[in-house]
C-alpha cells in the first residue's frame, strides 16, 4: 500500500515538473512553436534553447545554455533578444516561418526579435547543433553547413569552439563579442572584442570607441585548445577548437572588460579561469607611451627602450608616462641608418603598419632602410622566417614578455650609436667605482655588525643593494628618537616618524639591541623587500647600520594601519563600502604580485590587518616582511620547524604541521576579508548564540543563506549588496580547510573583479566551537592577542 502511494506520488510529481518544463527534440518546424517552459535540446545533450530569466530580474529572454551543468549553474552562451526583453511570457512564442526565419512574438503578437535570410526555402526548420550553434535550413538539406542563418554569426559575450571572431570581406559582416551590461542584464555594455583587420589582423578590446587592451598577435596553443587563424581575400578570423571534445571551454568578454578562457571543472562544479586578459597593468593599452616598454617585473613598470630617453623627464619621474620616449639621437634621413634588435617583446600596435607575406628577413631590412618613414620591421611568420611586418610612425603599446616574446628591428641613426657607446663606457667606469665604494661600506658595516653580535651568518653582498643612511641623519630626522615621534612598536623594537632635510617623511624601524628575532627580521626585510616593487607593497627606502644600531627606513604611511580603522567604531565610519572593496582588491593584487609576478616567489606568512598600511588616499600597502620566505621555481611552499605568524590568521596546516605555502597567505587573506566586511576580529569574536569565531560565524550564516547579517551595520547605503556577498564568499573560499581547495591569488583577483558564478565554499579550517572561559584564561597567560602580536612556535606537532 505504501509503495503504491509512493509510486503515485512520484508520477504526480513528474507530471507537475513536465507541465513546468517540457523538453522537445533538437528541431523546431513550421508546425511547432516554443513557449515558456518548453525547450529544445541538441542531439548530444550539450546545449539547450528556451526562455530564461537572469537571476534577480523578471525580464525574459530567448537564449542558449549548457544543459549538462544546468543543475549547478545556468551558463548562458547566447541571447536572441538581448536589447528587447519580454516582460510577460504568458503568450510569448518562438516560431519558424517561411521563407526561413525565426520569429519571437510577444503576448501582444508583436515581433520582438527575428532572424533574416537572403534566400527562401519551402520547408524551413531551426536546428540546435551540439556545438551550441542554432541554424535555420531546409528540412531536406543534408549538409548542416548549407544554412540560411546561424547564431554563430551573431555572438553575444561568448565565443564557443568553432565560432569565428573576425570579418567576412564579401558580405561585410563582422563577428565580434559584446559584454553583458552586468550579470543579470544581457544588454550590450561598453566593452567589445574585435579583430581589427586594417592593415594587419590583431585582436583588440574596446571601451566605446577607444582601445583598452590589445590581444597579442600570436597566441600559443596548449593542452586544452588550439587556436586557428585565417587571413585571405575572402575573410579574416580567429577561432579555437578543443583537443578533447569532452571538455567544456568558452571564451567570455566580462562586464568589466576582461577576456577570459573558462573551463568547466566537474570535480568542483565550477568554471575555472584558464587564461585572463588583462592579466596585469602592462596589458593596459599604450600605458608607457611611444617607444616605452612595459615590464611587470620592473620598477617602475614603464622603461624607455634602450637608446631612448623620456620625452618629458619631469612627468616621467612622477609616473606620468603618457608622452613616452624619444631617440637619444634623432633620425636624419640624410644620414646612414642602422637597425637595433630588441628581443622578447610583444610587438607594437600594428594600426600603422604594412606587411608582405613573401619577403625574407634580409629583404625586409633592405626595404625598410630605403624608406625613411619606416621605423621598424619584424618577421611576419616566425615558424618559416618568411614575411615582413613594417611599422611607420611611432611605436606604441610595447610589452616585455618573459615567454613567447618576438624580435623587432628599430631604425636608429648610426652616429648616435657610436657616441652612446663611448658615453656608456664612461658611465660604466663611474658606476663601477661607486658600486665598489658602496660594497666596501656595506661590507664594513656587516663585519662590525657580525662582530658585535658574535653570530655566524652567511650573507651575500648583493643582498644589500639599498641606500645607506647615516646614523646622524636618522637621529636628526626623528628628533633623537623622541617619544613624540614614536608611532609603533613590536617584538623587534620601535617605529619612529621622521622628516628628512629635503622634506620627505619617513618611518624608521629601529631594532632593539637585545632582539635576536629583530635581527632575523632585519636580514629578511633587506633580502626580500628590497627586491620587491609594487604599488601595494610598502616601499623600503634604505637602511642604517652603525655599531649595534640597525634600522630600516620606509616610506611614511600617514593613515597608519588598517586595523586602526576597521576595529575602531568611530574610525570605521570613514571606510564606506567602495573604500573597503578597493582595499580588499588592492591587498589581493599585492599578494598576487608576491606569489606570481615578483622576481622571487614570496610567501609573506604574516598577512593581517596591522600589517596593511594606508597611504594618504587610503590605498593599502602590505608591510612587514620579517617573516617572509621565498620558494624556488615552481615550488609553492615548504615545511618549517619554526612556526611564525599571528593567532587568528594562521592556516591549519601551518599552525599544526609547519607546512607553509602560498595557500597559507590565501587563508590569512580570507580572514582579513571577513574582518573588513564585518569590522570584527576573527580571534576574540563573541556571539550570543554560539561560541564560534568569526570564520565559524560567517560559515554558519553562509550555509543558512543569511550572509548579509555579517555586514558591518555602519556601511549603510554605501553597500553594493552583490559585491559584498561576493566578497564574503571569496573570503570563505580562501579559508577552506584543505589548502588544495583554496583558490590561488590569481583566481581571487579575478573572482573579485568579475561577476562570474563562484564555486560553493567548503568547510573552513579553525572554526569549531571553543570554550570562551578557557580561551580567555589562556589569553591572559600569553600576551593578549587582540594586539595581534606576531608569535613564534618551535617544534610544531
Amino acid at each position: 500500500m505504501e509503495a503504491s502511494f509512493f509510486l503515485l506520488f512520484l508520477l504526480s510529481f513528474y507530471s507537475t515538473i513536465h507541465e513546468i518544463s517540457t523538453t522537445t527534440t533538437d528541431v523546431i518546424t513550421t508546425n511547432q512553436s516554443i513557449i515558456d517552459g518548453e525547450t529544445v535540446v541538441s542531439s548530444g545533450g550539450t546545449f539547450e534553447l528556451g526562455f530564461f530569466s537572469p537571476s534577480g530580474t523578471s525580464k525574459q529572454y530567448i537564449g542558449i545554455w549548457y544543459k549538462q551543468i544546468l543543475l549547478h549553474a545556468q551558463t548562458v552562451v547566447w541571447v536572441a533578444n538581448r536589447e528587447k526583453p519580454l516582460t510577460n511570457t504568458s503568450s510569448a512564442v518562438l516560431k519558424v516561418i517561411k521563407p526561413g526565419i525565426i520569429v519571437l512574438y510577444s503576448d501582444k503578437n508583436e515581433i520582438i526579435w527575428s532572424t533574416n535570410t537572403s534566400r527562401s526555402v519551402q520547408n524551413p526548420v531551426a536546428l540546435l547543433l551540439d556545438s551550441g550553434n542554432l541554424i535555420v535550413k531546409d528540412a531536406n538539406e543534408e549538409n548542416p553547413e548549407n544554412f540560411l542563418w546561424q547564431s554563430f554569426s551573431f555572438p553575444t559575450d561568448t565565443l564557443l569552439p568553432g565560432m569565428k571572431l573576425g570579418q567576412n570581406f564579401k558580405t561585410g559582416h563582422e563577428n565580434y563579442l559584446s559584454e553583458w551590461k552586468n550579470h543579470n542584464d544581457p544588454t550590450p555594455g561598453e566593452f567589445t572584442l574585435h579583430v581589427e583587420v586594417d592593415p594587419y589582423p590583431q585582436g583588440i578590446i574596446k571601451r566605446g570607441s577607444s582601445v583598452s587592451t590589445r590581444v597579442a598577435q600570436r597566441v600559443g596553443n596548449n593542452n586544452i585548445y588550439k587556436i586557428q587563424s585565417v587571413f585571405n581575400k575572402e575573410e579574416v578570423y580567429y577561432s579555437f577548437s578543443l583537443i578533447n571534445s569532452s571538455v567544456l571551454s568558452r571564451l567570455v568578454l566580462t562586464s568589466n572588460g576582461y577576456l577570459q578562457q573558462l573551463t568547466w571543472v566537474d570535480q568542483t562544479k565550477s568554471w575555472n579561469i584558464y587564461v585572463s586578459l588583462p592579466s596585469n597593468i602592462c596589458d593596459t593599452y599604450n600605458i608607457c607611451g611611444a617607444y616605452g616598454s612595459c615590464d611587470v617585473y620592473a620598477y617602475p613598470v614603464c622603461q624607455c627602450l634602450d637608446k631612448f630617453v623620456p620625452k618629458n623627464p619631469q612627468q616621467w619621474e612622477k609616473g606620468d608616462w603618457s608622452e613616452g620616449c624619444v631617440r637619444k639621437t634623432p633620425l636624419d634621413c640624410n644620414k646612414e641608418h642602422v637597425f637595433v634588435k630588441y628581443s622578447g617583446i610583444k610587438l607594437p600596435y600594428s594600426k600603422y603598419s604594412q606587411y608582405n607575406k613573401t619577403m625574407t628577413l634580409d629583404r625586409c631590412r633592405d626595404a625598410c632602410s630605403r624608406n625613411c618613414s619606416c621605423t621598424a620591421y619584424s618577421s611576419l611568420i616566425i615558424s618559416s622566417g618568411k614575411g615582413c611586418l613594417f611599422w611607420f610612425g611611432e611605436l606604441i603599446d610595447i610589452k616585455k614578455l618573459s615567454e613567447r616574446g618576438q624580435d623587432i628591428y628599430i631604425t636608429m641613426d648610426s652616429s648616435g650609436l657610436v657616441s652612446d657607446t663611448g658615453l656608456k663606457r664612461k658611465k660604466g667606469e663611474i658606476l663601477a667605482v661607486s658600486f665598489s665604494l658602496l660594497m666596501a661600506m656595506i661590507l664594513l658595516g656587516l663585519i662590525l655588525l657580525l662582530h658585535t653580535r658574535k653570530k655566524k651568518m652567511k650573507l651575500k653582498n648583493k643582498e644589500f643593494e639599498l641606500p645607506l643612511f647615516q646614523f646622524s641623519t636618522i637621529k636628526r630626522a626623528t628628533n633623537n628618537f623622541s617619544v613624540e615621534n614614536k608611532i609603533g612598536e613590536g617584538g623587534y623594537g620601535h617605529v619612529y616618524k621622521g622628516l628628512l632635510e629635503d622634506g620627505q617623511e619617513i618611518a624608521v624601524k629601529r631594532l632593539s639591541r637585545t632582539s635576536m628575532q629583530g635581527f632575523d627580521e632585519f636580514k629578511n626585510e633587506v633580502i626580500y623587500i628590497a627586491k620587491l616593487q609594487h604599488r601595494n607593497l610598502v616601499r623600503l627606502l634604505g637602511c642604517c647600520i652603525q655599531g649595534e644600531e640597525k634600522m630600516l627606513i620606509y616610506e611614511y604611511m600617514p593613515n597608519k594601519s588598517l586595523n586602526s580603522y576597521i576595529f575602531d567604531q568611530t574610525k570605521s565610519k570613514l571606510l564606506d563600502w567602495p573604500k573597503r572593496f578597493h582595499i580588499i582588491n588592492r591587498i589581493a593584487r599585492g599578494l598576487l604580485y608576491l606569489h606570481q609576478d615578483s622576481r622571487l616567489r614570496i610567501i609573506h606568512r604574516d598577512v593581517k590587518a596591522s600589517n596593511v598600511l594606508l597611504d594618504m588616499e587610503m590605498n593599502p600597502k602590505i608591510s612587514d616582511f620579517g617573516m617572509a620566505r621565498s620558494v624556488a621555481g615552481n615550488e609553492m611552499g615548504a615545511r618549517t620547524r619554526h612556526v611564525v605568524g599571528t593567532y587568528g590568521y594562521m592556516s591549519p596546516e601551518y599552525a599544526v604541521d609547519g607546512l607553509f605555502s602560498v595557500k597559507s597567505d590565501v587563508f590569512s587573506f580570507g580572514v582579513l576579508v571577513l574582518e573588513i566586511v564585518s569590522c570584527k576580529r576573527n580571534r576574540g569574536f563573541v556571539h550570543q548564540d554560539h561560541n564560534l569565531n568569526l570564520i565559524g560565524h560567517a560559515w554558519k550564516l553562509y550555509k543558512e543563506g543569511r550572509s548579509l547579517e555579517l555586514i558591518d551595520d555602519q556601511l549603510g547605503d554605501s553597500c553594493d549588496i552583490s559585491q559584498v556577498l561576493r566578497s564574503i564568499q571569496v573570503g570563505l573560499l580562501c579559508v577552506q580547510k584543505r589548502p588544495e581547495d583554496r583558490p590561488s591569488m590569481f583566481a581571487v583577483v579575478h573572482m573579485l573583479a568579475n561577476e562570474t558564478l563562484l564555486p560553493k565554499a567548503k568547510e573552513p579550517g579553525f572554526f569549531t566551537e571553543r570554550n570562551i572561559y578557557d580561551e580567555a584564561k589562556s589569553e591572559s597567560q600569553r600576551a593578549s592577542s587582540k594586539n595581534e602580536v606576531t608569535i613564534s612556535l618551535l617544534d610544531p606537532r
